[in-house]
């Protein structure tokens, strides 16, 4: 911009020297230097996006954590039951040794020296190969007088007795066992019937039943 002296000749501005007030109003609405307005609904989608995101990365970890918890579930189990099906042959040559300790009458074993060695090393191997079970969490069930559980027992015939409450295990015809917290075989059993109802297992507070009882429908205290 020039400007007018007294003797009518022009002076330019010096150099360098700043926008006067009509440049600046020139400039009014534009962006200012080194960044660009931004409007609310893009600051709102922003920080939605980032909301998505975040629950995204959330999501995934806790699926990451599920599976991996699944896993080490998964593993523990395999470790636990995959002597299984070796375990449900092994159970099977256990009752082999069973029968033939019950095959010897009371009282012969005393009177034959030769019976009587077989027998005691019938009943110790049959020992040995319990506790080896054992080692692997497999179990025999003898259930003789206890009550019957559907969960644990089979039962291929009632037998009448008055003596014990209904529903009390009175003869085992094959034991059962059990691998960890689980079924292998259910013992084959005779239950009792026609004698009184089993006793009202006392109750906790609140009244209710003791954890782990299963006693059979209908044959519970009145």
């Amino acid at each position: 911009m020039t400007s007018s002296t007294q003797d009518g000749s022009e002076q330019k501005p010096p150099a360098g020297a700043g926008p006067t007030a009509s440049d600046g109003e020139a400039g009014a609405g534009a962006p200012k230097a080194g960044g660009a307005s931004v409007s609310p609904d893009e600051v709102a989608a922003l920080r939605a996006e980032v909301a998505e995101l975040r629950d995204r990365l959330l999501r995934a970890h806790a699926e990451v954590e599920n599976i991996r918890k699944r896993s080490e579930r998964e593993k523990e189990e395999t470790a636990k039951y995959a002597v299984t099906r070796l375990a449900r042959d092994i159970v099977n040559v256990g009752d082999n040794f069973q029968r033939a300790i019950e095959a010897v009458p009371a009282g012969a074993a005393e009177q034959d020296p030769a019976l009587k060695s077989f027998l005691e090393g019938v009943t110790m191997t049959d020992r040995e190969l319990l506790n080896v079970l054992e080692r692997y969490g497999i179990r025999r069930v003898q259930p003789v007088n206890e009550l019957f559980n559907p969960h644990l027992h089979q039962a291929v015939m009632e037998i009448q007795r008055s003596d014990v409450p209904a529903g009390t295990i009175v003869q085992v015809f094959q034991a059962g066992f059990t691998i960890e917290d689980r079924v292998l075989r259910p013992a084959m059993v005779a239950v009792a019937k026609g004698g009184p109802k089993p006793a009202q297992a006392s109750e906790p507070p609140g009244g209710a039943p003791p954890a782990g009882s299963d006693i059979p429908p209908g044959q519970g205290a009145a």
